[in-house]
């Protein structure tokens, strides 16, 4: 276990306004994996929990862990449970490259740090916390359409090429998840846990419709909806000229007039959005993107821990 003093220093590097003046992606993303690792035993990302596949009759010496006591209780008959073999992990991040991602009230200057800089830290920091474990590691970059796309692999290039490209990507064009997710879909041909990272400004039902597709292929689908601090709390108290993004045009009014109708509104479209994953049985938190990487993705790690060991 690290002292105390280490694990304070490590933290501070989860700290957005602390990363956002550490220029090179690929140093962000090992400070961030060695702040989270702090006082972890082992990585919290594994294979794909094993699926069940189907029954057969006990023979001597058979192990009667595998037994399934409920048939037994209904049949009178020991039959074992079987499965498909556990595979490696295969982690693919989804990073939503549109103009919204750009918004950023955090820091200031060179040293500001937008919902896209959160997004490419998060994708980094896993990618690179995987490939340490020679499991793979891929990415793919959307905007209307998939912008890039990097197979999975657990080569010693593969990160490398991986903040590149969350590096040089440009933040221009509206959101259609669907669409990316549809195309994804088509493209792995290996089960993977598909990471997804955006605002989420998107239409909802098309939405639903991609993550049903990716559960189609069988893969296993996590939500990061990534708000920046400013969204979520409404701070603006004078008249303002709000421009919209992603081609949404100009708004001149009085926040204080708007706060409550709009923050009623982003909680009802969260709410939908998040009860849409638990619908797909996909994973989903939020997170703002001011506050240190260990609220809520610390957490997530935890609660994936947690899952694994109870399967």
């Amino acid at each position: 276990m690290p002292d105390t003093a280490t694990a304070t220093d490590y933290r501070k590097y989860l700290d957005p306004r602390v990363l956002a003046r550490v220029g090179a992606l690929d140093i962000r993303a090992r400070r961030i994996v060695e702040g989270l690792m702090t006082g972890m035993h082992r990585s919290p990302l594994q294979g794909i929990s094993v699926e069940f596949a189907q029954h057969r009759q006990y023979v001597t010496g058979d192990d009667p862990r595998h037994v399934d006591w409920k048939v037994f209780g209904k049949t009178d008959k020991i039959y074992l449970k079987q499965y498909l073999q556990e595979t490696n992990l295969q982690l693919v991040c989804v990073v939503d490259a549109s103009e919204s991602m750009a918004y950023s009230s955090v820091g200031e200057g060179d040293a500001r740090w937008s919902k896209y800089d959160h997004a490419t830290a998060i994708a980094a920091a896993l990618s690179y916390l995987v490939i340490q474990q020679q499991d793979s590691a891929g990415l793919a970059i959307f905007d209307q359409d998939l912008r890039q796309y990097l197979k999975p692999s657990n080569s010693p290039t593969q990160w490398k090429a991986i903040t590149r490209e969350l590096t040089l990507t440009p933040r221009l064009r509206k959101t259609n998840t669907a669409k990316v997710l549809d195309q994804l879909a088509e493209k792995l041909r290996q089960r993977s846990v598909v990471l997804i990272l955006s605002d989420f400004f998107d239409d909802l039902d098309n939405l639903k419709k991609g993550l049903r597709h990716l559960r189609h292929k069988k893969h296993e689908a996590i939500v990061f909806q990534i708000l920046d601090p400013a969204e979520i709390d409404f701070p603006f108290d004078e008249t303002t000229m709000f421009k919209g993004l992603e081609g949404a045009g100009e708004l001149l009014t009085d926040p204080r007039a708007l706060k409550a109708g709009y923050q009623a509104e982003l909680a009802a479209f969260t709410d939908q959005l998040r009860k849409l994953c638990r619908g797909m049985n996909a994973d989903f938190a939020r997170m703002n993107s001011g506050d240190p990487l260990d609220v809520a993705l610390s957490g997530f790690l935890a609660g994936r821990a947690a899952s694994i060991q109870s399967t």
